[in-house]
């Protein structure tokens, strides 16, 4: 398998992707519908053909997934026991660590140290997060005593919580075992059993990790996974014994989603992407916040939902942070993500590549312009596209607006830090928002970003007890920390009299 020019994959590596891709009730399955065709961005060399799952075995996955709940061992599993198993996937993840890496870097085009880092390395931790919260339990407790009502009458009260059944994750392309892990060690944790669809953008990446899966032990049918399109997400999102969906994506597949699971009216987690402000404040060093800021809208080609693609600078510092971008975009790396010293990798395809030279067309027709970076480079034969940082636009513009997927920025002027925040909050989305400046001042406004998460000078690496989700139409529910957790559980309510 070719993926570079001087490079092909590891035996090991490559052993995790030979087979049949689709697990089903403990065993492997080749696809009963179309062949999938899984191309490298960085080369354009296609990867492997996957021949994907048709309804009926979508529908056998959910099935599998029922039984193991409702029937299996997994039913009466002890916390202990899912604890062990998810520890014991988190370490067969450290032992095939390399090769994971190599299939991120291949199928996905993340420079190699963001792969080791976050497309691999975090979804360890993550992991092992979720085995410490089988054995902790979702907050107050698996059961919570009440203190007795006194009435009249008289009674006691005991709250059990209840794994909420069968869960379907459909997940996305730019970090596949990240989205998977978020949902499946939490899942697990709680006792859920699930079905996992994966990105057919990204499917080798997470099918190496269901490989990881499928040998701890799991009981057959506690994880499932079928490959495939559209029709398959369908298939999931409506079966009436799916008990929750979750799904990362767009905006517009997850209003699909929202309106196909009304009919069985289930639970969602929704995840839908977002277009993050990035306030620098007065007082800020120019010089210190240029190069984090434009990394955080470049870093993974600007395919991250979280990613602060619009800047918002003082007016007087405008032109500053213009000269100072110019200097850094064009002293970054794009090329091959095989080296340690790329920022910028491919994008996924061709396709998506298109969607983003589009916007960038229509903003300058519009009246913008490219104020740092710009272009495609000219040596590269895969889907790449230099950092682009586009001013001379207002924030009603449309790519202000419209969330891309691409290595693209807007630069926008205000003049006080109450219009910063305006601004800033002038979105349908409300993810993820990022402040520089000093740091009380920037707590301060903080406070008054509509976002699920925001990062203050730089932040930190996202961590497991964190909770990542969104306001407004950036979804809703959480992944990760106690709140995430709390999402694969019901409720349920013992009372008798005394």
């Amino acid at each position: 398998m070719k993926i570079d020019t001087d490079r092909t994959l590891t035996t090991r590596a490559a052993k995790l992707l030979d087979g049949p891709a689709n697990l089903i009730n403990g065993e492997w399955e080749e696809g009963k519908s179309f062949d999938l065709e899984v191309v490298n961005p960085t080369t354009t060399d296609k990867i492997r053909s996957l021949p994907t799952a048709d309804v009926g075995q979508a529908d056998r996955a959910v099935a599998a997934a029922y039984a193991a709940f409702h029937d299996g061992p997994w039913a009466s599993a002890s916390p202990r026991q899912r604890s062990d198993l998810l520890l014991d996937l988190a370490a067969l993840m450290e032992e095939y660590y390399e090769e994971l890496v190599e299939i991120i870097v291949t199928e996905v085009g993340a420079p190699i140290t963001l792969a080791r880092a976050m497309q691999v390395g975090m979804p360890i931790d993550n992991i092992r997060w979720a085995a410490d919260m089988a054995l902790k339990g979702p907050q107050g407790g698996y059961k919570e005593a009440l203190a007795p009502h006194m009435g009249p009458p008289m009674s006691s009260s005991l709250l059990q919580r209840v794994p909420v059944g069968v869960v379907a994750g459909i997940t996305g392309y730019n970090f596949p075992i990240n989205s998977v892990a978020w949902k499946l060690g939490p899942g697990l944790a709680a006792g859920c059993t699930l079905v996992f669809k994966p990105s057919p953008r990204t499917p080798l990446s997470t099918l190496a990790f269901m490989r990881l899966v499928d040998r701890v032990g799991f009981p057959p049918g506690v994880v499932n996974f079928v490959v495939g399109e559209a029709e398959i997400g369908s298939a999931l999102t409506v079966h009436p014994q799916v008990d929750m969906v979750m799904f990362t994506g767009s905006l517009s597949v997850g209003q699909r989603i929202m309106s196909a699971a009304s009919e069985t009216t289930k639970r969602l987690v929704l995840e839908l992407g977002g277009k993050s402000a990035n306030i620098v404040l007065p007082g800020a060093d120019i010089g210190d916040v240029v190069g984090p800021t434009i990394l955080r809208w470049s870093r993974n080609a600007g395919q991250g939902c979280g990613a602060t693609t619009r800047t918002l600078v003082p007016r007087n510092l405008y032109d500053d942070y213009v000269e100072a971008a110019r200097e850094f975009i064009v002293d970054m790396n794009v090329g091959s993500p095989w080296k340690d010293s790329t920022d910028v990798g491919p994008l996924i395809s061709d396709e998506q590549r298109t969607f983003v030279e589009r916007h960038v067309a229509d903003a300058l027709s519009g009246g913008g312009e490219v104020i740092a970076g710009g272009g495609r480079p000219s040596d590269l034969p895969g889907y790449f596209m230099n950092p682009t940082l586009i001013g001379g636009v207002t924030n009603d513009s449309t790519i202000c607006q419209e969330e891309l997927f691409g290595p693209v920025g807007v630069l926008l002027p205000y003049d006080e830090v109450t219009d910063a925040i305006r601004i800033a909050n002038d979105s349908k989305y409300g993810l993820h928002a990022a402040v520089w400046g000093p740091p009380d001042a920037a707590f301060d406004v903080a406070r008054e970003i509509r976002a699920g998460a925001v990062s203050i000078n730089g932040g930190g690496f996202m961590r497991p007890e964190g909770p990542w989700g969104g306001f407004k139409q950036s979804g809703f529910g959480r992944e990760m920390g106690e709140d995430g957790f709390r999402e694969f559980f019901e409720v349920k309510h013992l009372q008798w009299p005394i």
